[in-house]
């Protein structure tokens, strides 16, 4: 429920500057590196889940 209510705290202003602090510190070569990290980890995590094994 904390979540929630901090994300509808975000406006348009706040997440422009997340998501510009994150291209500082990550630089534009290394996030799509860390998205495509990320959405393999999901899907290695919904298979588990659902006990698919490839």
């Amino acid at each position: 429920m904390t979540t929630s209510i901090f994300l509808a705290a975000l406006g348009t202003q706040e997440i422009v500057i997340i998501l510009l602090a994150i291209l500082l510190l990550f630089g534009g070569k290394k996030i799509p590196e860390l998205m495509k990290g990320l959405g393999q980890g999901i899907r290695e995590f919904k298979d588990g889940k659902d006990g698919n094994t490839p």
